[in-house]
């Protein structure tokens, strides 16, 4: 089966599950895909105990190991992801709360790292696994940035303030830049990571504070960059589908260029996607122009992430579950939603010292702090060692938790604080 078979069916079951989900469970469009894929996965898995001579199993995790889920999306659609919900970030929302933006996306997720790591070294201590406390700090990082995508569907149909909409999408496309850097340092540090980075990082928090100051610092100055050329050029041409072509280049050569000169591509995109999302769409753009640069970015957001989930559904093939492992996975939960809610409420309490919050900010950050795609591609991306099959089962409970629990939730915890009503 070669790459276009490959992604000829899983964007052939993405649109067959969205189909199903639109017409019967009439769910967000990534819990339902999720749910049909996992649903599907369960069958198909029952099929291969029942009948083991099809080799179901087998089979289907041969063709999956030949998409490497872990490249596509750092490596890949990320980018576009990233971009795609940068456009869309309103300048003035994201200026008004742009202390609790940066607290969270930065400060939060170290926090969440260190706290998440350390009860999980805890946790897997009581249940007699030897991970080491690097090891955990690696899974904290990989499971601290958070994709909202779904509660931020779902803020918009129920008329969420913007202010709370800016927060959750603000800390959400910066903080996955900030969990990646924060993954890659602890993985240098564990000895695992195979890039010639892993030679400079030791133990200090010198050396630490220096690789992401580096990677934060160049990730932002390289969005400047290629978003200030982006712009300069959009202004000179009024032609709308040069102008699409433009934004996709800017997007795929800037992430390319971090690679290679060894800075956070991430937050190279978003500042790019929010420089060029507002002061380009209302200086450089012509409103039919920028209507059809956001309907393609919009199209692509669909499509990239219904696919993901799509695959997170079928990452259940590749997935090695033991008495042990399911008791670490089942437990990690509540580990996870305690360092989320010591990660937004510090830097909250903190804040509102100065000046009033929003009545339940802090458990609605806390509860629609989802996490997705990411976290996954992180865990699998781990080479081989002793640990990996824990933290792919810890990693993916944690993520069908918030699939599955956390986003059908929301909509009561939000109509709780009286924060908003259904749309009309």
């Amino acid at each position: 089966m070669n790459t276009f078979d490959l992604w000829a069916i899983i964007i052939t079951l993405t649109a067959v599950f969205g189909y199903l989900n639109y017409r019967l469970l009439k769910l967000p469009s990534s819990s339902g895909i999720f749910a049909l894929t996992l649903a599907t996965s369960l069958l198909l898995l029952a099929v291969d105990f029942v009948l083991p001579s099809y080799h179901l199993k087998t089979n289907i995790a041969a063709a999956l190991n030949q998409f490497d889920f872990s490249t596509t999306l750092l490596h890949g659609t990320l980018c576009f992801l990233l971009f795609a919900g940068a456009w869309n970030v309103n300048w003035e929302n994201f200026r008004q709360n742009r202390r609790v933006i940066v607290l969270l996306a930065v400060v939060g997720v170290l926090i969440s790292t260190f706290v998440i790591g350390v009860l999980a070294w805890l946790l897997f201590a009581l249940l007699g696994l030897s991970i080491s406390l690097v090891g955990c700090l690696i899974f904290g990082a990989l499971i601290s940035p958070t994709d909202p995508i779904s509660v931020l569907g779902l803020l918009k149909k129920l008329n969420a303030p913007m202010g709370l909409e800016a927060q959750i999408a603000g800390e959400s496309l910066f903080n996955d830049g900030v969990g990646v850097v924060a993954f890659f340092a602890f993985l240098s540090l564990a000895g695992l990571d195979t890039n010639a980075e892993a030679a400079h990082i030791h133990f200090k928090a010198s050396s630490l504070s220096v690789f992401f100051l580096r990677e934060m610092a160049g990730g932002i100055i390289l969005g400047l960059i290629f978003g200030y050329v982006a712009f300069a050029a959009l202004r000179t041409i009024n032609h709308p589908s040069l102008e699409l072509l433009i934004t996709l280049a800017t997007v795929m050569s800037m992430y390319t260029v971090s690679f290679w000169i060894d800075v956070s591509g991430p937050i190279a995109v978003v500042v790019a996607g929010i420089l060029i999302g507002n002061y380009g769409r209302r200086h450089a753009m012509s409103e039919p122009t920028a209507e059809h640069i956001n309907a393609f970015w919009e199209m692509i957001d669909y499509i990239l992430n219904s696919a993901l989930f799509l695959l997170l559904g079928l990452e259940l093939f590749v997935i090695h579950i033991d008495k042990t492992s399911l008791y670490a996975a089942l437990l990690i939960i509540p580990i996870v939603l305690a360092g989320r809610w010591v990660s937004v409420g510090l830097p909250i309490g903190l804040i509102s010292l100065r000046a009033p919050m929003q009545k339940g900010l802090i458990p609605i950050l806390t509860w629609g702090g989802l996490r997705g795609g990411i976290s996954v591609a992180m865990v699998l991306s781990l080479p081989s060692f002793a640990a990996k099959d824990m933290l792919v089962s810890c990693t993916y409970a944690v993520v069908l938790f918030s699939v599955m629990v956390q986003t059908l939730t929301m909509k009561p915890l939000l109509q709780r604080y009286g924060i908003c009503q259904e749309a009309p």
